[in-house]
């Protein structure tokens, strides 16, 4: 069965609505029990160890793999590329819809969630996550307003569809420019940690490392983005469009590795990373998911398949992911001496925040105009 007003096809994932009923059920069963109860009836945090999957996850992953709305909106609307315009509305609200968990998985995180709303008005400007929490704050408001246009052309409000469409330039460089300034201060934050972060990850650098490697998932997401929606929605991006885009993430990813590797090279020395210790594992793990992409790229450089593009987009993601858990927790058990490992409800809640946001997403493709209605190319096998 295919809807017609959004090409959204349920027949393909037939698990997908009783799979999800029962994350559903569960999370709310969960959260429940998270804000009646606190943290220790679901976590398996301490006062040793405050920050778990949660901070590590839903945070500082949430935000770098919503980086695509930055990045794109910035090459369409500043360097004027008009042919990944079909690659932009799917990442907008990919990225609002990031942001809004990440905000969301905040106040699970938080002891006192109903305070979150004290940095509004209790000012602390030498504080980086004073920085952070308005840059954060004020970047999702653009994504709302970035948004919107998609809505009322749902609407027919053609009026204040041109006055919104008139703000589009100065809203893409005020999301650049939060972006860029909170991407890197989440690297920032472990800065004042120079004893308890591991020699591994703590370096001066670490906002730099941050903000590049949140360019390059951000290319990543939208290949990713694409072939799920080609499989789940029957709405396919153009494949040159899917094959530059992998040629972004390729350079961003090369001029990440390139400060990475001279950074740990200058810090440790690159055969120090390999002395069997924990971190070392998690490390040279988190490594060489970032150099898989340029491997198979390396291989396959002359007939690049769609079926490499994914793995690719899939490798940097998950390099990212491993690298925001290893700077969050993996790097800080040593120091602080705790054993940590997230209990199976902080698991299934992350795994409801998730389902909740694909959830909208697809609420999102079904009823507004996400994808162009024509001119679609579908991710054919070759990328030529």
């Amino acid at each position: 069965m295919s809807s017609a007003s959004g090409g959204l096809s349920f027949d393909r994932p037939r698990l997908w609505m009783p799979v999800g009923m029962v994350i559903f059920l569960l999370g709310l069963v969960l959260t429940f029990q998270r804000f009646y109860f606190g943290l220790g009836a679901v976590t398996n945090l301490t006062d040793r160890q405050p920050w778990g999957l949660w901070v590590g996850f839903d945070v500082l992953c949430g935000v770098a793999l919503a980086a695509g709305g930055f990045v794109l909106t910035g090459i369409v609307h500043l360097l004027n590329f008009e042919r990944y315009k079909s690659v932009l509305r799917p990442t907008v609200l990919s990225a609002f819809l990031g942001y809004i968990l990440v905000s969301v998985g905040l106040l699970y995180d938080l002891g006192k969630p109903w305070n979150i709303w004290h940095a509004m008005i209790m000012w602390n400007p030498h504080s980086v996550m004073f920085e952070v929490a308005w840059c954060v704050m004020l970047y999702s408001t653009v994504l709302a307003l970035e948004f919107s246009p998609i809505v009322l052309e749902k609407l027919g409000q053609d009026k204040a569809l041109r006055v919104m469409r008139a703000f589009t330039l100065p809203l893409v460089i005020a999301g650049i420019l939060l972006s860029t300034l909170h991407q890197s201060s989440l690297g920032t934050v472990f800065l004042i940690v120079p004893g308890k972060l591991h020699p591994f990850w703590y370096t001066n650098l670490l906002p730099i490392h941050f903000f590049l490697s949140a360019v390059s998932v951000g290319f990543a997401m939208v290949i990713l983005e694409s072939f799920v929606s080609g499989w789940l929605f029957r709405k396919s991006l153009e494949t040159r469009v899917i094959a530059d885009l992998g040629q972004f993430m390729v350079v961003a990813l090369m001029l990440y590795l390139i400060v990475r590797l001279q950074d740990l090279n200058f810090k440790v020395g690159l055969l120090n990373i390999f002395d069997g210790s924990i971190e070392s594992w998690f490390l040279v793990s988190e490594l060489s998911l970032f150099l898989l992409p340029l491997l198979l790229v390396f291989l396959f450089r002359n007939r690049m398949k769609a079926g490499v593009l994914a793995i690719s987009a899939a490798s940097t993601m998950g390099a990212v992911v491993l690298n925001r858990l290893n700077v969050g927790i993996v790097g800080m058990a040593r120091s602080g001496g705790f054993s940590y490992f997230p209990s199976w409800r902080e698991f299934a809640l992350s795994l409801f925040l998730v389902t909740g946001g694909v959830t909208v997403f697809i609420l999102c493709v079904k009823y507004l105009p996400i994808f162009p209605e024509s001119g679609q190319e579908a991710i054919s096998e070759k990328v030529e």
